[in-house]
């Protein structure tokens, strides 16, 4: 396992869309994710805003990629940003796509 720090890299959120299944949005009972910070992909998807078009960056991320950054709504971010773990094959595709060593 890579000793990489998740708060001084970012690079998954300036690379891939996040999109979730809509009531994970704070609209719907339970849900967490602001939807102010979402827009709609499908009926049942909804993705967070910034990361639909390239260049790629979730405007809940905050900070300089790869020197220290920071997730706005981290406590209350999508299953989608949940299932990213580091080192694991969308990170090292993530970090290689800005230049990070993997």
């Amino acid at each position: 396992m890579p000793d990489w720090d998740c708060q001084a890299c970012g690079a998954c959120c300036a690379t891939f869309r996040v999109s979730f299944y809509w009531a994970e949005a704070d609209d719907a009972p339970g849900g967490t994710v602001p939807v102010a910070l979402t827009q709609p992909v499908s009926p049942t998807l909804r993705c967070m805003v910034g990361t639909a078009a390239k260049p790629v960056r979730c405007v809940a991320l905050e900070g300089e990629l790869g020197r220290h950054v920071a997730c706005s709504i981290h406590p209350r971010r999508s299953s989608t940003c949940r299932e990213v773990q580091v080192g694991d094959e969308q990170c090292r595709k993530a970090r290689a796509q800005h230049g990070l060593p993997v």
